[in-house]
């Protein structure tokens, strides 16, 4: 494969958008004829198109085989962004529309799990004020998130910034101190007790974040600090869904969560809470995005919703 060569600038300038559908549409389809039809050209014009777009991110995007055309590693990368250029076109295209119709546009918020419910009441409240708003909500990992961020996929993210190797590139305000709880499958043997130590918990089996993670690290600090080996045998999951899934179909499997999610899932008797008080606190949420960028009226909003003081009984959504 050849080196890149080409700087920004250039590739911008010889970059077209029906070279993107075309580039779309040829690894949708696996044939240059039906992908020349699709985006409205003749055989040799999509040909062309094709070899000027090679020529332009000077890297060969299709090999010919008996399945037809196969996207190379370049091309894949290439079909990637240029669905992410014409999604952010749609979302252009909607926002724009939203904006003549005198709706309120589309905004992208992120968080990790423990925020998930901290996010929905604040985007409840925001819905009651915009209520033809449009809101996108990924749910992932700090580290992914900030990604977004930094991609501009993401307006903002309720996540942290300490994972990030370099923090000053985001604005950040506190949103709140995270506190921890162990929840489990209600017919867990420890369930029903009045309380129990990190040691009565040694022979279940955890759902952790990976390693690294802020909250992992702070369930590794709770076994060093009482002299336990920290459990072997983990499943690893950033997905609240997921976790919860695996706790109602085993007893023996427990899992460390933020208290707002205690709070929520235990309510709808999905889970018990474990009476283990734990020792460590969490890192603060954070709500945050790149810095000085502009912000949508609606994020605003949900910004001032996100850091009001939430009443007593805020944990029941």
């Amino acid at each position: 494969m050849q080196s890149p060569s080409h700087n920004l600038n250039s590739v911008m300038s010889r970059l077209h958008a029906r070279q993107l559908r075309l580039l779309i549409a040829v690894a949708e389809h696996g044939s240059l004829l039906a992908a020349a039809d699709r985006v409205g050209l003749t055989q040799p014009g999509a040909s062309k198109a094709l070899k000027e777009l090679e020529s332009t991110l000077n890297a060969p995007l299709f090999l010919r085989t008996n399945r037809g055309l196969v996207p190379t590693e370049a091309g894949t990368c290439a079909v990637r962004f240029a669905r992410l250029i014409q999604s952010d076109i749609a979302h252009l295209q909607q926002e724009l529309n939203a904006i003549a119709s005198g709706a309120g546009g589309r905004i992208a918020v992120g968080t990790i799990m423990g925020a998930v419910p901290l996010l929905t009441r604040a985007l409840s409240q925001l819905l009651e004020k915009q209520p033809d708003i449009s809101v996108e909500i990924v749910e992932d990992t700090s580290a992914s998130l900030l990604t977004l961020i930094d991609q501009g996929r993401l307006d903002a993210a309720i996540c942290r910034s300490s994972v990030s190797p370099k923090p000053h590139l985001y604005d950040t305000a506190l949103v709140k101190d995270e506190s921890l709880a162990v929840v489990a499958h209600r017919a867990h043997p420890a369930a029903g007790l009045p309380s129990i130590t990190l040691q009565d918990l040694s022979s279940s089996r955890w759902v952790v974040y990976r390693a690294h993670m802020p909250m992992r690290r702070t369930l590794e600090r709770e076994f060093f600090e009482e002299n336990l080996f920290f459990p072997t045998h983990l499943i690893e999951t950033t997905s609240a869904l997921a976790t919860l899934s695996l706790l109602s179909h085993n007893a023996n499997l427990v899992a460390l969560v933020s208290d707002d999610v205690a709070d929520y899932v235990c309510q709808h008797g999905l889970v018990a809470r474990l009476p283990l008080q734990l020792k460590s606190r969490s890192e603060p949420y954070e709500l945050i995005s790149r810095r000085n960028a502009h912000r949508h009226p609606a994020l605003e909003l949900l910004i001032d919703a996100l850091l009001a003081p939430q009443p007593e009984n805020a944990g029941s959504p």
